[in-house]
C-alpha cells in the first residue's frame, strides 16, 4: 500500500469513528441518515417504500415535542430526509457552504402521516398491521 492509500484509509477510518461517536451521542447528520436508510432499506422505514402509504419524511424534536416535515433550504417539501430545511434552533453545525451537517441531539428522523409523527420503526410496524 502506498502513502496516499494509507492516508486515505486513516482519513476514512477517522470519519467513521467520528460518525459512530455522533450516533452514540444521538447527533443526527447526513451520514447517520444514510446509515438509517441502509438499515431500513427493504422496509417501510424509508421514504421510497412508504410514500404511497401517506408517510412523508419528517423530524421530531423530542425535547419540545415539535415535528416538522423534511424540507429543502428554500422551504419546499422534500421527498426524502434532508437537514437543510430544519428550524434554525435545531441546527448544531453547518459546513462552509452553509448546509446543515448536524442537528441537536433531541432531533430524530421519521415520518409524518395524518399529523402524527412515526419513528422509522413505528412506520414499519404501522404498515405491518
Amino acid at each position: 500500500m502506498n502513502d496516499y492509500d494509507e492516508r486515505l484509509q486513516r482519513q476514512v477510518a477517522g470519519q467513521e469513528r467520528q460518525e459512530r461517536e455522533r450516533r452514540m451521542r444521538g447527533v443526527l447528520t447526513d451520514m447517520t441518515l444514510r446509515h438509517e436508510n441502509r438499515l431500513y432499506a427493504d422496509t417501510p422505514g424509508v421514504s421510497r417504500n412508504n410514500a404511497g402509504l401517506g408517510f412523508r419524511p419528517g423530524y421530531l424534536n423530542r425535547r419540545s415535542g415539535e415535528c416538522v416535515l423534511s424540507r429543502f433550504s428554500d422551504g419546499t417539501p422534500a421527498p426524502i430526509h434532508v437537514l437543510d430545511g430544519l428550524p434554525e434552533s435545531w441546527v448544531r453545525a453547518r459546513d462552509e457552504a452553509g448546509h446543515v451537517v448536524a442537528v441537536v441531539a433531541e432531533v430524530v428522523s421519521g415520518f409524518v402521516r395524518e399529523d402524527r409523527f412515526y419513528t422509522r420503526e413505528e412506520a414499519v410496524r404501522a404498515v405491518s398491521h
